[in-house]
């Protein structure tokens, strides 16, 4: 049976008419579905119990549910969120002192197999539904007001999987989420982040994509890029480079990049060099991010000294370079850390 909300709102209205119920029914429905998060029938509650039945006949719900809830000491909270059919992702949030951002998956595992990342382990299983992507955000949004007393006020797509090779549903979804008729969210309040994917960047940037978009660089030497992300040799360094300023010219909005310093693989001043050359096109914002052990142990975290004189190098540059606060490593809900066995 179909999960109501893959259906379009024409299909909907359709299908009520069918049933002999007047079209503004088909606009009840879908705020329920798009606005309220509703996960039954049973809560459509200004509609008719006859209607609900016969919806209930017709339709089902794809519900999403909380397999595990993790709580850090730093009162980070990380969710086994179970799927229809069993499979599971992670989501987190994190809380400070204005905000509550929601780290959202794409995908089911991740085909990129970047070498520093857990997710990679789990390999690519499936693409997540646009309507399970909202559920990520509507399940955490309910434990966010329940434990926090706020709602979720930023989502980054930071979680498993590469939004760019799940295009079609994350943008579905992102428009779902900042539907004024929907849930309403500032799209400044959204920040995607991928690993570099040429098409998928000139894609946003021909939609003039109305979020942020943040990139996992991680280095600017196309050598090392390639041995730590794997998907360098496809999405090389020179095309990353120009797809960003072609973004850039289009929407003349700032860069993110993400830059995971690994102990004497891409942390010396050299490579803050190469760093700043690449960023010379374009405004960026860099985001330096200290690495989180994994259990393979391949990789360690930056010595202290290095750290410094990379972020130094960059500061001399007049780059906008800021150190990004790890939460959740003792519940592994820190970058790099999500993992289902």
């Amino acid at each position: 049976m179909e999960d109501i909300r893959n259906i379009s709102y024409e299909r909907l209205e359709e299908y009520l008419v069918s049933l002999g119920e007047k079209k503004f029914r088909a606009k009840q429905v879908w705020t329920w579905l798009w606005q309220k998060g509703a996960g039954s029938f049973e809560e459509m509650s200004n509609l008719s119990k006859p209607l609900r039945e016969r919806l209930e006949r017709g339709f089902t719900f794809h519900r999403m549910v909380i397999a595990q809830e993790l709580r850090s000491k730093d009162t980070t909270m990380k969710f086994a969120l179970r799927l229809h059919d069993g499979k599971e992702v992670e989501g987190v949030l994190i809380p400070s002192k204005d905000r509550v951002t929601a780290c959202v998956s794409s995908q089911v595992g991740c085909p990129l197999g970047c070498a520093f990342c857990a997710t990679g382990t789990m390999g690519f299983i499936r693409n997540l539904h646009y309507s399970e992507i909202v559920d990520e955000y509507v399940l955490m949004n309910r434990r966010a007001l329940e434990v926090y007393g706020h709602e979720i006020s930023n989502i980054v797509f930071m979680g498993m999987g590469e939004p760019l090779l799940n295009f079609d549903n994350v943008m579905t979804a992102i428009d779902k989420l900042t539907d004024p008729d929907g849930w309403g969210l500032s799209p400044t309040r959204i920040t995607l982040s991928t690993a570099g994917i040429i098409k998928g960047i000139k894609a946003l940037a021909d939609r003039n994509f109305p979020c942020g978009l943040a990139i996992s660089l991680h280095s600017a030497d196309q050598e090392v890029r390639e041995r730590i992300m794997p998907v360098s040799k496809t999405n090389t360094l020179h095309d990353l480079q120009a797809a960003l300023r072609y973004y850039h010219q289009k929407t003349g909005d700032r860069i993110t990049l993400e830059y995971l310093l690994l102990s004497f693989v891409n942390d010396s001043v050299p490579a803050a060099e190469q760093l700043a050359r690449f960023c010379r096109p374009f405004p960026v914002k860099i985001n330096i991010i200290e690495y989180n052990e994994t259990p393979d142990g391949k990789f360690h975290r930056s010595y202290p000294n290095h750290r410094e004189a990379f972020i130094e190098y960059l500061d001399s540059c007049n780059m906008v370079v800021r150190v990004r606060a790890s939460k959740g490593q003792d519940i592994a809900a820190a970058c790099g850390q999500l993992v289902k066995k």
